[in-house]
């Protein structure tokens, strides 16, 4: 096989001559620093490689490498509690041995080749097998069971499984197939990164993501398998939702993907997630959690491949059977790294600079998440869930990294710079913000909350829409010239924009409220729309009704623990019944 020859080095883009040969995404070592490239353009005997490493001191005449095999991630045990780059290499590996700066040409295992794991089979000696069977497991970590399957293309009769402790490269089952073929089978697969899993069925997505925000999961769901965009400015709180998500989210299984954020946020996510304790099982969330970090000073090639590489992995998992969580923070930077690729490689620009496949590469990307019946005989259900954060110069979401994801996600939660302005978190707006789960939210909720709680939603959602229509009255012939009734409204209105909707990502109790605990809120603010509005019309002023004792403590009870909020329920719904009373008696007189 004839080595390439690099004639052009352009930033990232190397081209190279003697490339016949090549395929589409083939990965290539360039020069004698061993960097990492994949190709991305084949013209001839030419091919357009972009390198995932500084390419400074390459110049023409200088070799490359074909290894004719496709950029691949390794899925096995010992991928959760890691943290990766963009193609995969484990970064703390990397600092221990070469310092703070990646050296280039570094080449670390992605997974642990030494370290050994104890397999326990979970299939016998001729048993028959197909594509996506379970032989055994590898207790991953102290939560997460690593299920060990039947790769891909392989099915026939086992004739050897073992048992024991042994490494990811070490042969734990023989299977022979119909044509008396041995196939070896290890505990480590290797998997194209641009090529989505197979599965043997796509269901309908109708189990919803629980997060324990207030605004996502009364007003706009998400569905376990379903896609969701974040757009917002800067400093809307794109980020801090999405680490909420990661902590809360009813998943088994956390994919956090830093694809081109600043250095200071990445750091603080780096810092802060081996740190937090996991709600559901009191152990470091890590426990279930893969991190990948490309920050905004990485290699821009790397950054367009992390995305990929976090959601092959996220595949995996949901493979096994796991309900997976794929946060990418934020689409945006990676399609900047899409635009200045297209340009380096002098392709016809479209939209605002973006390449013309823009839309399709976003669509791709979503197309991957999905509520799945995974290959082989078991019938596991597994669900892969995509929140992708994007971030549009100025907030605009006329531009095109934002339209191309509303029209392939079926969520939106669209993030206000004024409410963020305002201290109102999370930011989302209620206006413009929709889910297209609305049928499967409402159906999941009468059988596991209550029929009570869908009518409470929708009328929350009717007086918010009014009080915007009142508002535009209000700034123009002031307050005093709206009716008592619509006065009611509004009060009820702010009650639930600052006392429901706002929500402390910081504070201990606030940041998680369980389904039952949104209910008796909404409740306990519909109680008091009831009890005004008797109490205006037997000629209590509002003002001097909101000045009520009980009042003031319906906007407390979101930071009452959870295991005493009904006893604190109970006794508002005791005094507002009591305080009503007594200020109807009195004529209005305070």
């Amino acid at each position: 096989m004839k080595e390439g020859i690099i004639t052009k080095v352009s930033g990232p883009l190397v081209i190279a001559k003697n490339m016949e040969d090549a395929n589409m995404f083939d990965v290539v070592k360039v020069s004698d620093k061993n960097l990492i490239g994949e190709i991305i353009g084949i013209s001839g005997e030419y091919a357009s490689i972009q390198v995932y490493e500084e390419t400074s001191g390459v110049g023409p005449g200088e070799k490359i490498a074909k290894t004719n095999r496709p950029l691949s991630v390794e899925l096995g045990p010992g991928m959760l509690t890691s943290i990766y780059d963009g193609i995969q290499r484990p970064l703390e590996k990397i600092y221990k041995k070469s310092g703070k700066n990646i050296e280039r040409g570094i080449e670390v295992n992605s997974i642990d080749k030494d370290k050994k794991w104890t397999f326990k089979p979970k299939k016998n000696v001729g048993d028959t097998v197909v594509s996506g069977d379970i032989i055994g497991g590898v207790q991953e970590t102290k939560v997460i069971e690593c299920k060990i399957m039947v790769p891909y293309g392989v099915e026939g009769t086992i004739k050897e499984i073992k048992s024991g402790e042994y490494t990811v490269c070490d042969t734990i089952c023989v299977v022979e197939d119909k044509k008396g073929k041995l196939h070896e089978i290890q505990m480590m697969q290797k998997w194209p990164v641009r090529k989505a899993r197979p599965v043997a069925k796509k269901l309908n997505p109708d189990d919803m993501l629980v997060t324990g925000q207030r605004a996502i999961d009364t007003f706009f769901p998400i569905a376990k398998g379903g896609t969701c965009a974040i757009p917002g400015a800067f400093g809307s709180g794109k980020t801090v939702i999405q680490h909420q998500l990661a902590k809360w989210a009813d998943a088994d299984i956390i994919i956090y993907v830093g694809c081109g954020e600043r250095g200071n946020e990445m750091t603080e996510v780096l810092t802060e997630f081996p740190n937090l304790i996991d709600p559901r099982t009191k152990d470091s969330l890590m426990n279930r959690t893969v991190l990948i970090a490309n920050t905004s000073d990485m290699p821009v090639a790397a950054r367009e491949a992390s995305i990929y590489t976090g959601i092959t992995i996220a595949e995996f998992y949901r493979d096994m059977g796991y309900h997976v969580a794929l946060m990418a923070d934020s689409t945006s930077r990676w399609a900047e790294a899409l635009r200045e690729m297209s340009g380096r490689l002098e392709e016809m620009p479209g939209e605002e600079g973006y390449p013309a496949y823009l839309g399709s590469r976003i669509a791709e990307f979503y197309e991957r998440a999905g509520k799945v019946l995974a290959l082989g005989t078991d019938e596991r259900i597994g669900t892969l869930t995509v929140i992708g954060a994007v971030s549009p110069a100025g907030g605009d979401i006329s531009e095109p990294v934002s339209q191309s994801s509303l029209r392939i996600v079926k969520v939106f939660w669209g993030l206000d710079a004024s409410l963020a302005a305002k201290r109102h978190f999370p930011s989302i707006n209620w206006l413009t913000s929709y889910s297209l789960y609305k049928e499967q939210a409402e159906a999941w909720e009468k059988t596991h909350i209550s029929d009570e709680f869908v009518y409470l939603k929708n009328e929350a959602m009717a007086i918010l829409q009014e009080e915007a229509k009142l508002q535009e009255i209000v700034q123009l012939v002031g307050i005093d010239a709206v009716s008592t009734k619509d006065r009611v409204t509004l009060e009820v209105a702010r009650m639930l924009r600052e006392d429901y909707l706002a929500q402390d990502a910081f504070d201990e109790v606030d940041c998680y409220t369980s389904s039952h605990k949104q209910e008796r809120i909404l409740k306990v603010i519909f109680k008091f729309y009831e009890k005004m509005t008797k109490a205006t019309e037997a000629g209590v002023n509002v003002e001097e009704y909101i000045q009520l004792p009980y009042v003031s403590r319906i906007g407390k009870v979101k930071f009452v623990e959870e295991k005493l909020s009904d006893k604190e329920f109970d006794a508002i719904e005791s005094a507002m019944r009591i305080e009503t009373d007594e200020i109807i008696s009195k004529g209005g007189q305070a």
